[in-house]
């Protein structure tokens, strides 16, 4: 019996500028239907260009039904993005996690949040400081972190693979990842998620 998949986000979780097949959310619950732990598509709910306040605004007018076997969370870096302020981000990213096991029946090792990638080492940031980016988006990373220990969910850390030097690491616009470097991500999810999924 297939399980099911909620993800959450902005546009890392849609996949702006790749085909739906190169979401990252597909791509790994592709992985995991050909290890034998069959999971449905992945019900998503993400914008590009969201932050956590319109991620929870929209969470509520959809009002997904769980239980999910599954839930990823991916949000954070339109609030860096935009300049807004980490004690904001902080509490309206535990209410999101909070909501996230919600739907996962409460178990937070169901729960899988992803950092945030840096948009700094992207062509779209030529001319930028791109140093003052990343030391923000460690700083946002580093407070998301220590709430997702915490509440005892499932840190993933991709910024590292978001900082590889690789020429096909991005989409056609010079900012969002590329099917290859979501391939990565789902690559790192998947003994994680195997581990959530485990009866």
């Amino acid at each position: 019996m297939s399980r099911r998949f909620l993800a959450l986000g902005d546009s890392y979780t849609i996949g702006e500028g790749v085909e739906a097949s190169g979401r990252w959310p597909v791509q790994l619950s592709a992985a995991l239907a050909a290890e034998g732990l069959p999971v449905v598509a992945p019900e998503i709910i993400a914008v590009t260009g969201w932050t956590t306040d319109e991620l929870d605004a929209a969470i509520t007018t959809t009002a997904p039904e769980g239980p999910y076997a599954l839930v990823t969370l991916s949000i954070g870096v339109n609030n860096q993005y935009r300049g807004r302020s980490l004690v904001e981000y902080e509490a309206q990213f535990s209410a999101l996690l909070l909501r996230a096991a919600g739907f996962a029946e409460r178990v937070a090792e169901r729960v899988i949040v992803l950092s945030i990638p840096d948009w700094g080492v992207t062509p779209f940031a030529e001319g930028r400081d791109r140093a003052s980016i990343a030391f923000e988006i460690d700083a946002f990373n580093a407070v998301a972190r220590d709430v997702v220990w915490e509440a005892g969910a499932a840190w993933l850390d991709i910024t590292g693979i978001s900082r590889e030097p690789h020429d096909e690491w991005f989409a056609a616009d010079g900012l969002h990842p590329s099917a290859a470097q979501y391939a990565q991500w789902a690559a790192r999810a998947l003994p994680v998620a195997r581990r959530a999924l485990a009866p």
